[in-house]
């Protein structure tokens, strides 16, 4: 009877630990820990690299993802798009979403734009005209054909003034790698 009653403490006693040892690694799955925090993974996407930058930093983060699509669609031809976005910039064009999203129930916000004429595309300029970032943190990330991130970061401060944002990504056109997107992420010790 002894012999019964101490293996099942020590199975309890075992499954206990193992739970708590599944639990550890379970949540080092997840590059940051953000058990605590809500995350939102927002981005547009013409040629589908910033899409896949932002897929990548959802599986690693867990959080949620919006795609943010303009209301008109832009065209697929290349030299049409670099000339409307040429156009729209000297405008300081906002152009109109399908839906703007809702930022009010996270915390941090992952905002991902390929590089137009030096800075972030015309829908995220709108997503974050059109959303109240107080007190958000936002990391900003990037896709390029050539010229840098420019003045994207800077020029998302200037749109969400009361959020802070924090040091971005940025990866040339689909060159991205989960690992360097990993180490940037914990870099961040959010």
């Amino acid at each position: 009877m002894n012999y019964k009653l101490i293996t099942g403490i020590v199975l309890c006693f075992a499954l206990i630990c193992s739970f708590g040892v599944y639990k550890v690694f379970a949540n080092q799955n997840k590059e940051v820990n953000m058990n605590d925090k809500k995350v939102l993974v927002a981005y547009y996407s013409l040629s589908g690299n910033t899409k896949a930058v932002a897929e990548k930093i959802q599986r690693l983060t867990g959080g949620d993802i919006f795609e943010i699509t303009p209301k008109t669609p832009y065209p697929k031809e290349y030299n049409v798009v670099v000339e409307q976005a040429s156009k729209e910039k000297a405008r300081d064009f906002f152009p109109e979403l399908a839906d703007n999203g809702n930022v009010k129930d996270y915390d941090i916000v992952f905002v991902g734009t390929p590089v137009w004429w030096y800075t972030m595309a015309g829908p995220v300029k709108t997503f974050l005209r059109e959303n109240d970032f107080t007190g958000k943190i936002i990391v900003p990330f990037c896709t390029h054909g050539g010229g840098g991130e420019s003045t994207t970061y800077i020029d998302m401060q200037k749109l969400a003034p009361h959020a802070k944002v924090l040091q971005g990504y940025t990866s040339y056109e689909n060159s991205a790698k989960e690992n360097d997107i990993k180490n940037w992420i914990t870099g961040l010790k959010l």
